[in-house]
């Protein structure tokens, strides 16, 4: 199997003013000083994203944001382009996140978009999928994420994809304290593996890093990478703390 390097990503959702979220990565950032290896990333709100990236500039920690738009600019109140997380310091972007799907509106159309937009501009796209409880009890799991993955990805070139990320987060899991069993993770891993080699080559297939994001804690971090298909966490309420996070990053 080629080496893809870990990356282990702390979604920071609606929570941290611009102090807290300075004084939460600054503690970060010593606790994960001896770190090699492995790709860390914080996605604070928007309104932190600059004062954080004056912290976390040139150091181990990478930054992203939760969302994006997909026009450069315009008459688009309360949205933010790729240019500006650019100014802000951002390297990712999270897209297509269950809760955006959920409470926002989020479609697997406006997911390409925002998907298009930023790999363009040169961010890094987290593209997230999962399946609610019910579709998993109507074992609806695989024509689901099948779908978001064609839909999300449509009319994306080789190049386009080349830095995508994917986070497989069941929908199920994620804030419930519920997770996945290993071999529930490992199947649903291999599948999209699977989906990317079909669409675009074994090449990128076993370059692309695909993240597992749900209840994942420091008790059961290190079972889930050793799974051969994870190559990271997307991780949400466990990377508030800077204590639990770094435990989580010294998987």
């Amino acid at each position: 199997m080629e080496y893809r390097i870990p990356l282990i990503a702390g979604n920071w959702k609606m929570f941290k003013n611009c102090n807290e979220a300075v004084d939460a990565a600054t503690q970060l950032l010593d606790l994960v000083s001896d770190i090699e290896n492995v790709d860390i990333l914080i996605a604070p709100p928007f309104t932190s994203l600059a004062v954080v990236s004056e912290v976390v500039r040139n150091t181990r920690i990478d930054l992203g944001a939760q969302d994006i738009y997909w026009e450069k600019e315009g008459a688009f109140t309360g949205e933010i382009s790729a240019p500006m997380l650019i100014s802000a310091g951002c390297q990712y972007v999270i897209i297509g996140h269950s809760e955006r799907r959920q409470y926002f509106g989020e479609t697997n159309e406006t997911v390409n978009k925002k998907i298009k937009a930023t790999s363009s501009s040169g961010l890094i796209p987290i593209l997230c999928v999962g399946e609610t409880e019910a579709q998993r009890d109507e074992k609806k799991t695989f024509s689901v994420l099948d779908k978001q993955i064609e839909k999300g990805l449509e009319d994306l070139t080789f190049d386009e994809h080349h830095s995508l990320v994917i986070a497989y987060e069941p929908v199920w899991a994620i804030g419930t304290g519920k997770s996945a069993t290993p071999e529930q993770v490992q199947e649903v891993h291999a599948f999209l593996r699977d989906m990317i080699e079909k669409r675009f080559g074994n090449m990128l297939a076993k370059a692309t890093r695909i993240l597992y994001g749900g209840s994942v804690k420091p008790e059961n971090v290190s079972e889930l990478m050793a799974l051969p298909d994870v190559d990271g966490a997307l991780v949400g309420g466990a990377s508030l703390n800077p204590d639990s996070f770094s435990k989580i990053i010294h998987f």
